[in-house]
């Protein structure tokens, strides 16, 4: 519908005579009965052409060659023009719909663009919680939506293997084996104090006996720190597995540093004249590049800095010539996004081709009240523990159901519910009874061959006509998805979808004693499902035949 009229409004402005088309924005009118579509164009050509946006309106409005496409064409306010669609028109289009799914659900925005995804990349030092969750499925719906544009998507998981923060972990569980096997040895302040912490050194005494009681951790250090994380880090890929999120490619912090990327970054940052040593420390001179201050990239101790990794990192991505790269990361990263832009951009990298998406974290609640502490992860609930009381789709559902950089309140009893409250059952339930519908359509024995050739003008209803333009908005909601790179849009779409079906269903008898009345409602519910279907397998989540 929206390129269909592009075309129109364009044809409109030549007749009229204007050669320097502006960009056509068209948009969906706050209110369903100022019409279908509506577009600002009048007022973006009213300084060009030095009139008012309404006589510009007007003009254009009496210069629509292709009126039978529409029931009528208004103009409202300071001159925005207002489409609403024939029923003649909207029949033909969701016959298309049927006649070839493919072809109109979307078009080919990608075009074969190379697109990296990195997300999750949780430090492997303790269990996954419910932000990272949130992390997984957005990253898994948006790389879906993208490829589902014509994208070809590369999914990556960086891992943080080489910092303080797993040497940490090694040091927390080291303690905890002493500590199990009777030795007094000192807990360390900064520690991970999981139930998981002891499960691992567990194994340790289990594998290994008493073999380190009298050692000190230096000396082992390497040992229980690549042990205890190798652990963690095959957790989460579990954890991964069962909340189906796969990933094309894993990349090690430690290789970083292993296969020399760290010293070739920072000898390409310094062939470019932008590091420089200060008060005993090496710096990345990043303020030319939108920075607020230099960074630090190596200290005055020797020890590098996280930001030196992570400048190697983008440094192998690039040379990976990816045509994009996006990065979701956490909400309390949001102070790092100018220092790792400013060093992609003095690497030689558009730094607008580099777009990071920030997660905010989770609140837990059950029956409205906050959640406790998980006894396992000490600190905070694990996904895997939600998964395993609300299953995989609510789970995965429920985290797409705001913008990732809001603040997101997850109900377990809500989740839990059979009922409109729960917005996965609500959609995943419209799935259900249409596949009842036709399971029933089948005992009768009525014929659902070429439903796209049924009688649509006998959908006359208002529920009907409604239903079949939220249909026909599909593909403007997916581009709009794939543009803003925001696959909570399709979340939202599939529940106003099934918020018009269900009371459809309710209110008439799809299979009734009127054979083609029978054959069009038919039709409309194969429409209905097919982008049901469409919509959930973007979003990662299954679509049950019953429920």
């Amino acid at each position: 519908m929206k390129k269909e009229l592009i075309k129109i409004i364009e044809d409109s402005l030549k007749t009229l005579g204007i050669e320097a088309i502006p960009t056509i924005e068209v948009e969906v009118p706050p209110n369903e009965s100022l019409g279908d579509l509506a577009t600002p164009v009048a007022m973006s050509l009213s300084r060009t052409l030095k009139k008012s946006p309404r006589e510009i309106a007007e003009e254009l409005v009496n210069s629509v060659g292709d009126k039978a496409a529409f029931e009528k064409i208004g103009i409202a306010g300071p001159g925005f023009i207002n489409f609403t669609f024939s029923k003649e028109y909207l029949y033909s289009e969701i016959k298309n719909l049927l006649r070839d799914k493919g072809k109109f659900l979307r078009e080919d925005i990608g075009k074969g663009r190379r697109v990296q995804i990195e997300f999750v990349s949780a430090n492997p030092t303790g269990p996954l919680h419910l932000g990272h969750g949130r992390g997984a499925a957005t990253g898994e719906a948006l790389s879906n939506l993208l490829e589902a544009a014509g994208y070809k998507v590369e999914r990556e998981y960086y891992i943080n293997n080489a910092g303080k923060q797993v040497k940490l972990l090694g040091l927390s569980v080291f303690a905890r084996y002493q500590q199990l096997l009777g030795a007094e040895y000192p807990f360390p302040e900064e520690g991970y104090r999981g139930g998981y912490i002891e499960e691992i050194a567990s194994t340790i005494i289990k594998e290994k006996g008493e073999k380190y009681i009298k050692a000190e951790f230096d000396e082992v250090s390497d040992f229980f720190i690549d042990h205890s994380y190798g652990i963690m880090l095959s957790r989460i890929k579990e954890d991964l597995k069962d909340f189906g999120i796969t990933f094309d490619t894993w990349q090690s912090e430690r290789e970083l540093y292993g296969e020399g990327d760290v010293k070739r970054a920072i000898y390409d940052l310094k062939t470019k004249g932008l590091i420089y040593e200060k008060d005993g420390a090496i710096w990345f001179k990043s303020t030319p590049f939108g920075d607020d201050k230099d960074r630090v990239i190596i200290k005055k101790d020797g020890e590098y800095t996280y930001f030196t990794s992570d400048i190697a990192y983008h440094r192998k991505k690039i040379e990976r010539k990816y045509d994009e790269l996006i990065n979701m990361w956490g909400a309390d990263h949001h102070g790092y996004i100018p220092r790792l832009k400013a060093a992609v951009e003095a690497l030689g990298y558009p730094k607008e081709k580099l777009k990071i998406l920030l997660v905010q974290m989770v609140t837990l609640l059950r029956g409205g009240e906050p959640v406790q502490m998980s006894k396992r992860a000490g600190e905070f609930v694990t996904l895997r523990e939600v998964i395993e009381e609300v299953g995989v789709d609510t789970t995965k559902f429920m985290f797409l159901t705001r913008r990732p950089d809001s603040h997101l309140e997850f109900d377990l009893e809500v989740a839990k519910s059979q009922s409109s409250e729960n917005p996965v059952f609500y959609v995943q339930y419209a799935n259900a009874r249409i596949n009842s519908i036709f399971a029933h359509t089948k005992e009768k024995g009525i014929n659902t061959d070429r439903l796209c050739d049924a009688d649509f003008r006998l959908l006359s209803t208002p529920e009907e006509l409604r239903i079949i333009r939220k249909l026909l908005m599909y593909p403007m909601m997916f581009e709009g998805a794939v543009n803003s790179l925001e696959p909570h849009r399709i979340t939202f779409y599939l529940q106003e979808l099934s918020g018009l079906f269900h009371p459809y269903y309710n209110k008439y008898r799809v299979v009734n004693d009127n054979v083609e009345m029978t054959r069009a409602r038919l039709a409309l519910c194969e429409a209905i499902r097919i982008v049901l279907q469409d919509g959930l397998t973007i979003l990662g989540v299954s679509t049950p035949e019953k429920m």
